[in-house]
């Protein structure tokens, strides 16, 4: 099963505009919770396809993950603002905790969990002007789904084809969501 025979395909200019309008959601957030740390979180789809009803449920499924984890861990969380759109689903959140605390939390669920390395966890603060990142905290860079190399270094140079990762997250769509 393909699970991206299905969708609205998403060329530059509409992966761009996501990204402006990703950016005024973070800032009415801030706007509205200046002392909290914001989790912007969204799922790295490559190819055209950025979203269908199987990727509406793989990101509803992680979600699911995310929010039981921190719950475990007694985090008190709140979600904000859902997006789902042809760009993609995404949902963001605000916790009352340090953006150390909160970003060990996210590596964590994208390492550990069945659909974690699908998913891509922002977070910051409002006095910040980027995002913390792994490297900030010391932890290894993403690795990438198919070879365990590091993500960046597969992307650059274009190791996988499209089709090979999308035939990947149509195998774990039916693995683990279906």
């Amino acid at each position: 099963m393909n699970i991206f025979n299905e969708g609205k395909k998403q060329d530059i200019a509409q992966v761009l505009a996501a990204k402006d309008r990703r950016v005024a959601v973070q800032h009415k957030i801030f706007n509205k919770y200046p002392n909290q740390t914001l989790v912007d979180i969204k799922m790295n789809i490559p190819g055209p396809i950025k979203n269908n009803r199987y990727l509406t449920k793989m990101f509803m499924f992680g979600i699911n993950e995310l929010e039981n984890a921190w719950t475990n861990l007694g985090y008190h969380f709140k979600l904000v603002t859902q997006l789902n759109d042809d760009s993609g689903c995404e949902n963001f959140y605000v916790l009352s905790l340090s953006i150390e605390k909160v970003k060990r939390s996210t590596i964590d669920f994208e390492d550990q969990t069945s659909l974690g390395r699908l998913f891509d966890a922002d977070v910051l603060v409002k006095n910040k002007q980027a995002a913390i990142s792994r490297r900030d905290l010391g932890r290894q860079p993403r690795k990438c789904f198919l070879c365990d190399r590091p993500t960046k270094e597969c992307a650059r140079s274009r190791r996988h084809s499209v089709e090979q990762m999308q035939a990947f997250i149509s195998q774990l769509y039916q693995e683990y969501v279906a």
